[in-house]
């Protein structure tokens, strides 16, 4: 049986009745999820829930991630992790400490994310001025001497890709910069919710493997956050969430009720939001035929199979080569 994630968009309670979940509207209406055929929750309504609910996704092995009225993420409930391994914990911790080997797996985790990016802007016309920077802050990016200095690379080679949106788009719909706190337009709305999304399902697959969130590379690790999470998505955002936010804009696929503007502040609405999600978990579905693996695999599996390069480079099996789409 396939799992599947489950996004709830409705307001009321969501609890455990024998081996199912269910959510329960404002109106009283109920819709039943066998445990087995979930993957993981995704809360975008205000629900209520208690801890028994939660005791039940934990025996279950289920994470579950909570957004706020805006769509942005706001936490997870990641489950106490079956797969503990305290030799991978010990490598993880050892390679954040050593720069020269932390400085190696940010580089490689920017190498991916601006491959795709470049990927992407070669499939326009009109953005060979974005392509030349790019392709300049990725050679200095091979160069960096320390991870603030890689960051000032991946930041202005992100930059210049964020700009070629609005002649990708032909100016459909337009965003004068990327502004993240709030979203100000609706390219930009689009964006946030996108990596807020990508952000849990890779939170998901990291969780499915013996990886602790907790330690990254690139990203600086903090309080409260699963901040591996956050270097494993630099690779997928630009290969998964840009090209739908593309075809969503270009097909004329949104409307003016997917949007809501509020003081300065652009949101998707329930409706936007759930075209996204549709075009989301088709791409994440799609399978590809594996060179290495000789089989067919799907955009998900894409995602849980870099975290298992990684883990292969922290027990010193192979180095980690970040994903660089082939087909």
């Amino acid at each position: 049986m396939t799992l599947r994630p489950y996004y709830i968009f409705s307001s009321g309670r969501i609890m455990r009745r024998e081996n199912t979940i269910y959510v329960e509207n404002e109106k009283g209406e109920k819709k039943a999820l066998p445990i087995e055929e979930v993957e993981s929750l995704h809360i975008f309504g205000e629900v209520e829930m208690n801890t028994k609910f939660l005791n039940f996704l934990s025996q279950h092995g289920k994470p579950i991630h909570f957004y706020n009225y805006y769509g942005f993420y706001s936490g997870s409930f990641v489950p106490r992790s079956k797969n503990i391994s305290g030799e991978l914990l010990v490598k993880q911790v050892e390679y954040y400490l050593d720069n020269e080997k932390r400085l190696y797996l940010a580089k490689a985790f920017v190498e991916g994310a601006t491959f795709h990016m470049l990927r992407n802007l070669r499939n326009y016309d009109g953005t060979e001025e974005f392509v030349r920077i790019i392709s300049e802050e990725q050679a200095k990016s091979f160069e960096a001497k320390t991870v603030p200095e890689l960051m000032g690379c991946e930041g202005r080679a992100r930059e210049a890709y964020y700009q070629a949106f609005n002649t990708i788009t032909s100016g459909r719909l337009t965003m004068n910069r990327r502004e993240k706190r709030p979203p100000k337009d609706p390219i930009n709305a689009l964006i946030s919710f996108g990596n807020s999304v990508m952000y849990s399902v890779v939170l998901s697959e990291i969780y499915k493997t013996e990886l602790n969130p907790t330690i990254s590379y690139l990203h600086e690790p903090r309080e409260r956050r699963f901040s591996l999470s956050l270097d494993i998505s630099e690779i997928f955002k630009p290969l998964i969430v840009d090209p739908i936010i593309f075809k969503l804009i270009n097909n004329s696929m949104l409307k003016e009720e997917d949007f809501e503007d509020e003081l300065d502040f652009c949101y998707l609405t329930s409706s936007g939001k759930k075209k996204f999600l549709k075009e989301f978990e088709e791409k994440l579905e799609t399978t590809i035929k594996h060179r290495k693996l000789k089989r067919s695999v799907s955009y998900r599996t894409l995602i849980r199979l870099e975290c298992y390069k990684l883990i292969r480079h922290l027990l010193q099996d192979e180095f980690y080569k970040p994903l660089k789409a082939w087909w």
